[in-house]
């Protein structure tokens, strides 16, 4: 089908006639806190056993599954209309991937190793070939291991520094709770020792006797490393650090010299780093600083110095410091890239001669290289509006060769080799789209939107180059906006069925994340965590003042904490969207950051409080939690997407929400809930399977932008 073909196309609109929406029972509950009553007529819809859910998804209570299979049928039945759209958009973004695909092969000592997809295959095959030449060895086959598995999700591959074993997770529920085997790489059979329920990740020591690992207990918390010795019982296994505070996550690394391993002890505003010595399982774990107040860090060891990437001092956007690898002491720390108001230092990474960095200003990323004996630095750096850059280290400490990945929203990823000294740059892969696809034919754009305290707010848009602003047609407008996580402008080929048929697509890089720099994260977060939402909103208004699309045009996407933003920008503006598309949305905020039992609860009040402590944490949370701020008003039509086995967002949030939105509302909708039974967080897990849930989404926002113009 042609590009005007698309454009011509209607889609249908939402049919909910006929279709009885599932009502849960309401059973008012009843909690006192700092003498304010907080009423959920929902609150049963939380299993108790939740913990046991997380493990085996049959273990939910049957009335609640029952509420969720008829909530499924129910959305079903609505978006019937919509079952040939949806199966034409998978068609088509199944056509713009290369299914026999292959990364660049990454050396290491005697082999190269790399990842690829068979045609047609879901799962990937980790494989090796000798680094002169010689016949490729599949080391690990995805599609054979997630054969008659109804979720499947490959954690970690890390082969053995004799390249003799290949130690390897998976998860096979989607609750993240991964089990770790090791294969002996000349027999392509894996050993009857499996540890499980870590998070995942696999060290290992240098003799390759044993791994190191992060064991998740049962709440569901990453809080202590054990190490494991090949061959052996797990409960044997022994401690090697363990963190009791429930509000710090514990995860765990290769350095990039491979001398040790870095364990990370980390808040929302805070991390302390130990070195554990690969090479003697007897040395005990050296904190490298001992934990402060606000004060994040990681490290790279090198040599006899430490290389750490830093926020000390005043240095709020981070700066890079040296450190003798012996001291312990913040005194010690010496500069060596640093700081700069407004300039983020967003990550860094050491080799034998040369130190990288990626650094972002106003919401553009570039790469910076600086070669250490002599301090020269240079930088690389793109020309389009908007772009993302990712830095890929690599296996090998020794080499002058760097790796990395430039994409636009308009320009397919490119995968360079980019040698240090030289400053040669070698394209090793562009991203082939076998449908094809033509750049040209597309316009990537930078606008600014103003709050209302007057901050300006970055938007990235994407249309088609024959699009014109002041017709005031549909658009997607997407956000985020915390954890300090910023938006990259990058390519998503799915996207493209939605711009080929005249939709704008559009990013709020609203405050919450780091777009502009840390302090853009800070306005975003506890007191001031409302400007996210006002962000959004005020993203959405410029677009409609400046004819990029018109009031009740735009559909709003966000997922996770973005699906909070979805849940609050509906109560307060609903009258500016469409509709709304919410993944996993993290919605029923103060009832979760009340139960310190839940996995992310303790670590997350230092994002937005803690309302059983605080009295007005919990007042600020009770104002705009999107749950408990539904009200009689009318509200556009919505699609919340849930996983059952998700320990991040737990399935009841959505539901509870979408069961209190049909209780409240006046009129709109309709309200849709759809959960992956045998999910979690990321949803499906196969990559074709994917693109079920993305064209679900994708008929569901064209659906609405269709209806709206009617």
């Amino acid at each position: 089908m042609s590009r005007r073909d698309k454009t011509a196309e209607k889609a249908p609109c939402l049919n909910a006639l006929g279709a009885t929406p599932p009502r849960a029972e309401r059973r008012p509950t009843q909690r006192s806190y700092h003498e304010r009553k907080l009423e959920d007529p929902y609150h049963w819809l939380a299993a108790e056993n939740w913990r046991d859910v997380l493990r085996d998804p049959k273990a939910l209570p049957e009335e609640i599954a029952q509420l969720l299979r008829a909530e499924n049928a129910y959305c079903d039945a609505v978006l019937t209309p919509l079952k040939s759209l949806r199966a034409a958009l998978i068609v088509e973004m199944r056509g713009r991937i290369k299914e026999d695909d292959s990364e660049p092969p990454w050396p290491d000592g005697p082999f190269a190793y790399f990842e690829r997809y068979r045609d047609g295959g879901e799962h990937p095959l980790y494989c090796r070939t000798p680094r002169g030449g010689g016949a490729t060895e599949i080391l690990l086959d995805g599609d054979e291991l997630a054969r008659d598995v109804e979720f499947f999700e490959i954690g970690d591959t890390a082969h053995s520094p004799d390249h003799a074993q290949l130690g390897w997770s998976v998860d096979d529920k989607g609750s993240e709770l991964y089990s770790i085997r090791t294969r002996a790489l000349s027999k392509g059979a894996d050993r009857p020792d499996i540890v499980r329920e870590t998070d995942g990740t696999v060290v290992w020591s240098r003799d390759s006797s044993s791994f190191y690992y992060v064991r998740v207990d049962e709440n569901h918390r990453t809080a202590e490393v054990y190490r494991h010795v090949v061959g052996t019982d797990p409960s044997t296994d022994g401690l090697v650090l363990a963190e009791n505070d429930a509000s710090w996550f514990v995860s765990l690394r290769e350095s990039r010299c491979g001398r040790f391993a870095v364990v990370s002890i980390h808040g929302h505003d805070a991390s302390e780093c130990h070195l554990i010595d690969l090479r003697d399982a007897s040395i005990k774990p050296r904190c490298v600083a001992p934990r402060e107040p606000r004060l994040r860090y990681d490290v790279e060891p090198h040599g006899d110095v430490l290389y750490i990437h830093a926020n000390a001092d005043g240095a709020s956007d981070f700066e890079i410091v040296t450190a003798p690898l012996a001291s312990a002491s913040r005194g010690d720390w010496r500069p060596v890239v640093a700081h700069r108001p407004g300039r983020m230092i967003v990550i860094c990474t050491v080799y034998a001669r040369h130190l990288a960095w990626v650094e972002r200003e106003n919401s553009l990323p570039r790469l910076v290289i600086r070669e250490l004996s002599s301090g020269e630095e240079h930088a690389i750096a793109f020309d389009e509006e908007a772009y993302a850059i990712y830095l890929q280290p690599g296996l090998e400490f020794g080499t002058t060769t760097l790796r990395f990945t430039y994409s636009s929203m308009t320009t397919p990823a490119e995968t360079y080799d980019y040698d240090m000294i030289s400053r040669e740059r070698v394209l090793r892969k562009r991203e082939e789209i076998p449908s094809g696809h033509d750049p040209r034919n597309y316009v990537t754009r930078r606008l600014f939107a103003t709050a209302e305290d007057g901050e300006s707010v970055p938007i990235t848009l994407l249309h088609r180059a024959d699009f014109s602003p002041g017709a005031g047609g549909p658009l997607l407008l997407y956000g985020y906006g915390a954890y300090g996580h910023a938006l990259s402008a990058a390519f998503d080929s799915t996207v493209l069925s939605l711009v080929d048929r005249g939709l704008v697509y559009a990013f709020a890089h609203t405050r919450g994340g780091t777009d502009k720099g840390w302090n853009w994260y800070e306005k975003g977060k506890l007191e001031f965590k409302t400007n996210s939402f006002g962000d959004f909103i005020a993203c959405a208004r410029h677009l409609i003042a400046t004819g990029y699309t018109r009031k009740g045009g735009i559909v709003a996407q966000g997922a996770s904490a973005g699906g909070m933003l979805m849940g609050a920008a509906a109560n307060l503006a609903p009258e500016l969207f469409a509709g709304v598309v919410a993944g996993v949305p993290f919605v029923d905020v103060l009832n979760t950051m009340l139960r310190d039992d839940l996995p992310l609860t303790p670590p997350e009040w230092l994002e937005w409080g803690n309302p059983i402590s605080d009295a007005a944490a919990y007042d600020r949370l009770a104002s705009y939690s999107p749950y408990d701020n539904v009200s009689a008003q009318n509200y556009p039509p919505i699609l919340a997407l849930a996983g059952l086995t998700d320990p991040r967002v737990t399935y009841w949030e959505p539901l509870k929400w979408v069961q209190r939105l049909r209780a409240t509302m006046t009129a709109g909708g309709p309200i849709l809930l759809h959960t992956q039974m045998g999910a979690g967080h990321a949803g499906a897990s196969g990559r074709f399977e994917r693109l079920d849930e993305i064209a679900l989404e994708y008929a569901f926002a064209l659906a609405c932008a269709a209806q709206s113009q009617s």
